[in-house]
């Protein structure tokens, strides 16, 4: 017998917001299992901070139905708030308070019992201890990161959302933190997180792409690849550059991109495609049909998107 499915953390049918006459998120359903990590993806200004806020009870849906950790998402706003912890795109700490002051503000804000063990052990989760008494203005955005990363999960909540939170942080301090959502997840936490960075939508379980309020793709990185029936070619040799010149507004081409050395070329019609790379062949260049990657896929879903601001 298979396993039942496992109980949902997000299930919300519908939910669209307007500011004026624009509508920013236009009638998204998602469906988010406890314990994953789910990615979304988009391009700015496609509503992802936007659905954010209205899953953790700062904004209320202007239309849709649904629930957040079994919470109402129209009426229950406050019980969610309790059990959602929130990292938000720009650092929003105080700078002039140290590490430990910073959680300790964050922990009353909460009512978390136990406050001083409860910011010793983020500290100490976290690798912040030794610097529990340093200022939060003075810190690399690696460490502010940790900061914020720590101060979200101070109330031990069951949802952690996350609005890009690794922009500006370096590789090292990328995967550290990737490492720490991880364990997080396996330990029960449900993550949702917004990204721009191909190897970060890969790590997560499941991953949505909106554009421009408008959900395009989602499930699986193996799904959502699949789904776009992307066609893609490789081509490696001498003058790259001229030849993706020649290659742009060529019919059945919809992307020519640089991959290093490579130049990956893509199309939805297979037919046109092949007959503008045989118009252009040079026997220097060397063809080869690969199967399109997450960025292919993401480029592809952007151009074709419509900016609901134009």
């Amino acid at each position: 017998m298979s396993a039942p499915p496992a109980p949902l953390a997000i299930d919300v049918t519908g939910v669209t917001k307007r500011f004026g006459t624009k509508t920013v998120v236009n009638a998204i359903d998602l469906q988010v299992a406890r314990g994953e990590i789910y990615g979304f993806l988009g391009p700015n200004g496609s509503g992802k901070t936007t659905f954010i806020r209205m899953l953790c009870g700062l904004l209320t849906p202007d239309a849709g139905t649904g629930t957040c950790l079994g919470y109402d998402l129209r009426t229950q706003q406050p019980d969610i708030k309790r059990h959602v912890g929130y990292m938000t795109q720009k650092f929003s700490y105080y700078e002039d308070l140290t590490l430990r002051e910073n959680l300790d503000f964050i922990a009353r804000v909460y009512d978390v019992p136990d406050r001083a063990a409860a910011v010793q052990r983020s500290l100490e989760r976290l690798g912040l201890a030794n610097r529990s008494h340093q200022l939060a203005g003075q810190l690399s955005g690696g460490w502010k990161q940790r900061l914020a990363l720590a101060a979200s999960l101070i109330h031990s909540p069951q949802l952690l959302l996350l609005d890009e939170p690794t922009a500006g942080v370096d590789p090292k301090a990328r995967r550290e933190f990737w490492d720490e959502i991880h364990q997080l997840a396996a330990d029960g936490l449900t993550v949702l997180i917004t990204t721009h960075y191909m190897d970060e939508a890969e790590r997560c379980h499941r991953l949505a792409y909106l554009a421009y309020g408008n959900l395009l793709a989602r499930g699986t990185v193996a799904d959502v690849v699949a789904a776009a029936q992307l066609i893609t070619w490789s081509v490696r040799g001498p003058d790259l550059r001229e030849l993706a010149a020649a290659l742009r507004g060529r019919p059945g081409i919809e992307q020519v991109v640089p991959f290093g050395s490579l130049l990956h070329v893509s199309g939805h019609d297979a037919t046109a495609l092949d007959a503008t790379i045989t118009s252009l062949h040079d026997p220097r260049h060397e063809w080869r049909r690969i199967n399109a990657g997450l960025e292919d896929v993401f480029i592809s879903l952007m151009d074709r998107a419509e900016d609901n601001f134009k």
